[in-house]
């Protein structure tokens, strides 16, 4: 299972630029960052983005990678359950 992760553009100012950055250097993921996530107020108030599909938000860019990559392990622990 690859995640993917999906970054607006717009929210960079918050410091997302850099959890991007460092989540694109993993092979194991799919990184994409668009000019918008249609999430205008949220990107407004705080860092986030998607995993595969579902906001991730954080009060800083620095729990907010924290917060990515527990929800990959979340999603790599339900994927593991369900093939059991």
């Amino acid at each position: 299972m690859r995640p993917i992760i999906e970054f607006c553009a717009s929210n960079m100012h918050t410091g997302t630029d850099k959890v991007m950055k460092d989540l694109e250097a993993n092979p194991e993921f799919d990184v994409m960052e668009y000019g918008c996530l249609g999430n205008c107020g949220q990107c407004y108030m705080e860092p986030y983005a998607l995993v595969n599909g579902e906001i991730i938000a954080a009060e800083s860019a620095e729990s907010l990678h924290t917060a990515i990559l527990d929800k990959i392990k979340e999603i790599e622990a339900m994927y593991d359950l369900l093939s059991e």
